[in-house]
């Protein structure tokens, strides 16, 4: 089960273009919550999405395009308000890439834990929590009393800490609502910046993630990532592919990590499928769209060299 944002994506055309000069758009379903979702299926799992669209046109095309691709929307609810899916602008450039998201009143907030998802979250093995999810009171608390049914259920709890700065109010109460949310997760998976807003000095993280049997994956972008477990350490490299445009590949990463390692019980594994799949979809057009296959990424493994090589610490 995956919690978390659903929209509709527009592209500025010809690819490359900036907004201001596109001649035209094209449409593909965005947002965390999707992209996790699909990466998944598309890895092979069986997911379900945990969201909510507006009962519009807009929300009807989310809703279709997630049909098509095999996702589980029995918990996908429509608002019967003013509330409206979400829209991003984002520019397909390596560089000077600007994305404009629209999100007031949005309906993926609407969420409410009721007795449907407590049950699908008994029969899941996964919950995979986005940080978007957590951004308003009423949200956050259906959130974590999804994370704590899934904690008393044996339902691993994946945070993805998904933090964008203009989503919260001040970082006060930012920290607060994230240290919530990550007492009652398993796994944290962020960049060295939403790690920061857990706590200042990272290494202080990563000892209190040991003290706590909880496992931190920390993305560092080009520079792979590294993931600490007990006292143990794993740090990964990169499959380096030309690069589209910089946006998608920390959903396809954490999408491909969780299936994989569900179905290997081998985190190098995991990681390594995880990196594969974040250096395609940057490579491509499109969210959702661009999430690779399992047979594409282990062409692009056979063919490619992870830089530097995995290893265990």
């Amino acid at each position: 089960m995956v919690v978390g944002r659903a929209g509709l994506d527009l592209y500025p055309q010809p690819s490359g273009s900036k907004t201001r000069d596109a001649e035209l758009f094209t449409s593909d379903v965005g947002g965390s919550g999707a992209n996790i979702a699909v990466a998944m299926r598309r890895a092979g799992g069986k997911v379900g999405l945990i969201s909510a669209l507006s009962d519009d046109p807009v929300g009807e095309y989310v809703r279709q395009q997630l049909t098509n691709e095999g996702i589980d929307l029995k918990l996908l609810q429509t608002t019967s308000g003013d509330e409206r899916t979400s829209l991003a602008i984002a520019e397909e450039r390596s560089e000077d890439c600007e994305v404009v998201i629209y999100r007031n009143n949005p309906a993926d907030l609407r969420i409410t834990c009721d007795d449907g998802i407590k049950v699908a979250i008994t029969k899941s093995s996964n919950l995979i929590v986005t940080g978007t999810s957590l951004i308003e009171d009423d949200s956050r608390e259906q959130v974590l009393k999804m994370m704590d049914h899934a904690q008393k259920n044996d339902c691993k709890v994946w945070l993805d800490l998904d933090y964008r700065t203009w989503n919260w109010p001040d970082k006060e109460n930012t920290r607060l609502a994230y240290q919530r949310a990550a007492e009652q997760a398993h796994v944290l998976v962020g960049n060295e910046e939403e790690f920061q807003i857990l706590q200042d000095d990272i290494n202080i993280q990563i000892k209190e993630c040991t003290s706590k049997s909880q496992l931190m994956i920390l993305k560092k972008g080009e520079n792979g990532c590294s993931l600490f477990s007990g006292e143990a350490r794993l740090d990964a490299g990169i499959y380096t592919l030309p690069v589209l445009k910089p946006y998608g590949s920390g959903d396809a990463f954490l999408g491909n990590v969780v299936i994989n390692y569900m179905s290997s019980g081998d985190w190098q594994q995991a990681i390594e499928a995880g990196s594969a799949a974040a250096a395609l979809v940057v490579s491509q057009q499109g969210c959702v769209s661009a999430m690779p296959s399992l047979e594409e990424i282990k062409l692009l493994q056979k063919n490619t060299t992870i830089k530097p090589t995995t290893a265990w610490s």
